[in-house]
């Protein structure tokens, strides 16, 4: 409609514009063509950047697909490593006097990832790496700097998963030893020579790099070889790890339950032997309780062939464990039986008894019934009981003795053995 108006936005106000189709256009016209315009000149000057910058390196006038002075002596790599919790930054310095440029300055030139895909940099690769990446937010995190001798300063940042060969034998004591190794891919020491450029110093940490399981008691850096059927001796580099374990986890979810399960059983020594069920339901108690601290601990560790560290404490707590069930099963299987062969005794000489007075009886062939003669009677019966109660209870030394014995067994021996179990664990793998 003629009469109605456009808004057109910019980029900090607005302007308004009768309605006119052929000015719109117009406008839009010119606003897209000044855009494509910004847009050709930014393309042409970043075109113009990178053929001055191969100009200057001498691109062109060389074949960067082989290494520097082919089939002549290897190639210097010197490598630096700055590792940033457990991401390392990795610098690479070598030299190509095909990359030199004169300069009155003698000052370095740096560049960006895309003068990278043009010349030759040395293939390293991490060897036990699983997976890998270089960043690349905004874009790839590469720095390219080359002096005008033809040193060459290439910095990139990467993570790597690599693997580590680990000995669990004395988990969760343990202390591992893992280590990241670089190697050339294709090149073999007659091609390309890796080594540290500054020694150990070349490997570079942060100060507050921590691990949830592990704490990182030394870094070091250190160089060997490795021998290839197919392309013979290459240089390698590592960088070597000691990780020691955190314990303290461990000792509050495995250490401590198991060994208040084996304290918890020592009560049931002090319990009265007649309780029976408080002493079955707390050995049962305790059984269940170190089946499940041991199936937790087996469920969250890695399946391996050899017995652990771990494994050693659980199972000699849980035998000290059954040990003190199967002793109190024992005990009170003894005394029951001991028991019945008491009342036993009691009950034959009884009977005996009413056999001898029948018998005199019969040889008299009269019946006393007086009351004084059955008092008398009553009376020598009662006492042969109690005579035979009292060597049945063990009050003399024969039983007395025993009970001591039991009493040692429960509440010193086992306590005394288990004390030094730890000692000797403790001693041994701490």
């Amino acid at each position: 409609h003629p009469d109605l108006v456009y808004r057109l936005s910019c980029s900090k106000f607005w302007v308004t514009l009768p309605a006119h189709p052929y000015i719109i256009k117009s406008e839009r016209w010119q606003i897209f063509s000044s855009v494509k315009q910004e847009a050709r000149m930014r393309k042409d000057d970043s075109t113009n950047w990178l053929w001055q910058s191969e100009q200057l390196l001498h691109i062109q006038d060389h074949d960067f697909a082989m290494r520097p002075g082919f089939g002549g002596s290897p190639v210097p790599v010197g490598i630096d490593v700055q590792v940033e919790s457990i991401d390392s930054i990795s610098e690479v310095n070598m030299k190509d006097e095909r990359l030199s440029f004169p300069s009155t300055t003698n000052k370095s030139m740096t560049f960006d990832h895309r003068l990278i895909k043009k010349i030759w940099v040395p293939d390293i690769f991490f060897v036990h790496s699983k997976r890998s990446f270089i960043h690349d937010t905004i874009v790839e995190n590469l720095m390219l700097r080359v002096y005008p001798d033809g040193n060459v300063l290439f910095s990139l940042r990467i993570t790597v998963s690599a693997t580590c060969f680990m000995d669990f034998s004395r988990f969760p004591l343990d202390t591992q030893n893992c280590s990241l190794e670089l190697e050339s891919y294709a090149y073999n020491e007659e091609d390309l020579m890796l080594y540290w450029k500054q020694g150990n110093k070349s490997l570079n940490t942060d100060e507050h790099i921590s691990l949830s399981q592990f704490f990182i008691e030394d870094f070091s850096a250190s160089s060997g070889f490795a021998f290839y059927s197919s392309t013979g001796w290459c240089n390698r580099l590592f960088i070597n790890f000691v990780l020691r374990r955190h314990i303290f986890f461990f000792v509050l979810q495995t250490y401590f339950p198991a060994m208040l399960m084996v304290m918890l059983l020592w009560v049931s020594f002090w319990i009265d032997q007649r309780a029976v069920p408080a002493k079955v339901s707390l050995g049962i108690t305790t059984v269940l309780t170190m089946s499940t601290i041991l199936s937790g601990m087996s469920a969250s560790m890695p399946q391996v062939s050899y017995i652990k560290a771990v494994d050693v404490y659980l199972w000699v707590s849980s035998l000290f464990v059954l040990l003190s069930v199967i002793e109190y099963a024992a005990v009170n299987y003894l005394t029951t039986a001991e028991e019945r062969e008491q009342f036993n005794k009691i009950g034959k000489l009884a009977g005996m008894y009413n056999i001898d007075r029948v018998q005199a009886m019969a040889f008299d062939g009269c019946y006393r019934d007086s009351k004084t003669e059955m008092d008398q009677t009553s009376f020598s019966l009662h006492s042969e009981e109690d005579s035979v109660r009292e060597r049945s209870t063990g009050s003399p030394s024969t039983d007395s003795s025993q009970i001591k014995r039991m009493q040692f067994l429960r509440g010193i021996f086992f306590p005394i053995v288990y004390i030094i179990f730890n000692l000797f664990y403790w001693g041994i793998y701490v």
